[in-house]
């Protein structure tokens, strides 16, 4: 069964947990913990179950909002494979993208990233001949940060009082490179400035360019992307349809259309929640995978921040970048308009840091980055669901501070100047499509815009951020960021405890679980 909209009459407890959010760490989670017997309600305020990995419709075409490709889950054996079999009973499928995955533009200058780190080794070298210390540097860095990720997150699962003797040495080997940027690990080992543009070409996956972003969330996006892309059958969407019978399996219940309001809190111990609609809803445990600056923040009375001085630990963390979306729907095949699935990034010039900073300064200069994704041509199932349609999707960084004079304002209703903003912004990505996808001009029958007042409306995420709170060397070291919080009861999941993106967020899920069930389930996953 779908998620359903909220009714009181549909809440069937009592549950063993309650969950704030249906994101892939939320929903991860609860399945995790219903293989265990446990059943949990999982509260959603949009109108559709999936948090970044949902789907939508409009006009006769659907896009993605968050899931453009997932690496590693081509291999049968990769834990993240095998966790995702585990918590959608192996109805959730992949289909391979080509060799080519990413193609890199700085200006008219094309790089593209292959699938196979030796593959992907020699064309670097074929790019930069002079470079290939610096090259097998890199990939040896890129090894070693992502291969210490093992302890360094599990140590977020242990007791707190294993964890404070076993820690010191789980941490150390990670926050070699999580304490240094990208740009100063780079440096390191060149100063070709092309050299190292081209590989941190991805920074857009993670949200921070070179100088800002932790070399470990670098190193762990890498890699993740060594052996090539992979894009959900059936679309993101069928991401949660295939976990959420997972959940009900164990009489968890999956509702939508009703936010969390507050988080009830008795004597220090979290005791249930209070929904939007004012209805209360009583459990032993709560579980938020709404992000920690909204947990710690107006999920939480005043009182109780205060006592476990909530607000101080805040001010160590920032969000991320705030993000634009454009979704343009085509009455045409990609076979007909010759798209191809590799995903393309366009840069102005190779200092990421240098372009984004003129970016802000200069809102009517080059954009920073564009990332331009063809979901129509990587679902094999695409032409089966849209007969003669194809879709694009463009994704561009963006201030939070540029749709602050909206604030407040009800979405589809904030007014004719916001229409014509938006509008200036869609045609500033359109051109960008049109130089590096030619073909397509003159053939689009629909597009819109969404902008982070979308994804604060959508998400509740307060600034409009798309990665959770940034990947600096500063996250890295808060030792509070962790599935436990201070009070009993309160638990978190998703991204904000281990990193960016689907993977992140879900190992995120698996280590709540692991907290709360008290169990390495990740070795339980691999040994079933």
């Amino acid at each position: 069964m779908p998620a359903q909209v909220y009714k009181k009459e549909l809440v069937k407890g009592p549950y063993d947990a309650i969950m704030i959010g249906s994101g892939i760490g939320g929903l991860s989670c609860a399945a995790l913990m219903a293989r265990e017997g446990k059943k949990v309600l999982i509260i959603e305020r949009h109108y559709v179950a999936g948090g970044y990995t949902h789907t939508f419709t409009r006009k006769g075409y659907e896009w993605d909002v968050g899931v453009h490709y997932v690496g590693e889950v081509h291999r049968e054996n990769s834990v993240l494979r095998r966790v995702l079999d585990v918590i959608s009973d192996n109805n959730l499928k992949w289909a391979y993208m080509p060799e080519v995955y990413d193609k890199v533009f700085f200006g008219d200058e094309c790089y593209e990233y292959v699938a196979g780190a030796k593959r992907m080794k020699e064309k670097l070298y074929s790019y930069f001949p002079n470079e290939k210390a610096a090259i097998d540097g890199y990939f040896d860095a890129v090894y070693e940060a992502a291969g210490a990720a093992k302890g360094f997150f599990g140590e977020k699962a242990l007791p707190s009082a294993i964890a404070a003797v076993a820690g010191p040495f789980m941490r150390r080997g990670f926050l070699k490179y999580a304490n240094q940027t990208t740009d100063q690990v780079l440096r390191s080992l060149t100063s070709n400035q092309k050299l190292i543009g081209l590989l941190s070409a991805q920074y857009g996956d993670y949200g921070l360019p070179p100088k800002q972003s932790s070399f470990a969330i670098h190193a762990m996006v890498a890699k993740h992307y060594f052996d090539g892309g992979n894009y959900p059958v059936g679309g993101s969407g069928s991401i949660a349809e295939t976990i959420i019978p997972v959940i009900e399996s164990a009489g968890g219940t999956v509702l939508i259309k009703n936010g969390v309001k507050k988080v009830i809190v008795k004597n220090g111990k979290a005791t249930g929640v209070e929904l939007d609609n004012g209805d209360i809803i009583e459990s032993p445990m709560v579980i938020s995978d709404a992000g920690v600056v909204n947990t710690f923040g107006p999920l939480l009375d005043e009182p109780t921040q205060e006592q476990f001085k909530l607000k101080e630990k805040l001010t160590k963390v920032n969000p991320s970048l705030a993000h634009i979306g454009l979704y343009i729907g085509f009455k045409k095949t990609s076979e007909e308009l010759g798209l191809s699935p590799a995903n393309l990034w366009i840069y102005p010039g190779y200092d990421h840091d240098e372009s984004m900073a003129n970016y802000v300064k200069n809102p009517d200069g080059p954009l920073p980055v564009t990332y331009i994704s063809f979901p129509s041509t990587k679902d094999p199932t695409w032409n089966e669901r849209f007969k003669n349609r194809s879709t694009i999707e463009i994704v561009g960084f963006t201030p939070y501070e540029w749709f602050k004079k909206w604030e407040g304002t009800k979405w589809l209703k904030r007014g004719d100047d916001y229409k014509e903003f938006k509008e200036r912004l869609s045609n500033r990505l359109l051109d960008n499509l049109y130089h590096y996808v030619p073909q397509v001009k003159g053939q689009i029958d629909y597009y819109e815009l969404s902008t982070p007042l979308s994804t604060q409306h959508f998400c509740n995420y307060q600034k409009g951020e798309i990665y959770g709170i940034d990947h600096t060397p500063e996250r890295f070291n808060l030792k509070w960021l962790k599935p436990q919080t201070p009070v009993k009861g309160l638990y978190l999941t998703g991204q904000d405890v281990a990193s960016v993106g689907l993977t992140g967020a879900l190992f995120g899920g698996v280590l709540t679980a692991s907290a709360i069930l008290k169990k390495n389930v990740v070795m339980e996953v691999m040994k079933s």
